[in-house]
């Protein structure tokens, strides 16, 4: 399986995760704190992967930022919280962060 492809499975299960913590209400909900567990294991194991193939400072920075915005979006869509706009121009830099690392970093590989 592509090296990218099991980081973007490992963005999916960390956006479970976070999605079902806060549903979980402080893990006062047994159903959501497991699934925010499994979830968190997965994408764990899967990011671990992908440091036999890319730098760890490159899969966090991608991990990470890809999972914030994934996480803003479910946000605004389940959870009906709403952005306003310096937060939506964060989140536009670290896009331009992950482009630039992507298409420009010699430690990426492409």
């Amino acid at each position: 399986m592509p090296v990218y492809l099991i980081l973007a499975f490992a963005v999916v299960f960390e956006t479970i995760g976070t999605s079902a913590l806060k549903a979980s209400e402080q893990f006062t909900r047994l159903g959501p704190s497991i699934v925010v567990v499994l979830a968190y294991g997965v994408s764990f194991y899967m990011l671990s992967i992908t440091l036999r193939t890319i730098p760890v400072g490159i899969v966090y920075a991608l991990w990470s930022g890809l999972g914030i915005i994934s996480i803003s979006v479910i946000g605004f869509l389940v959870f009906g919280q709403r952005l306003d706009l310096p937060a939506i121009a964060g989140l536009s830099l670290i896009v331009c962060g992950i482009a630039v690392i992507h298409l420009f970093s010699s430690a990426s590989p492409h």
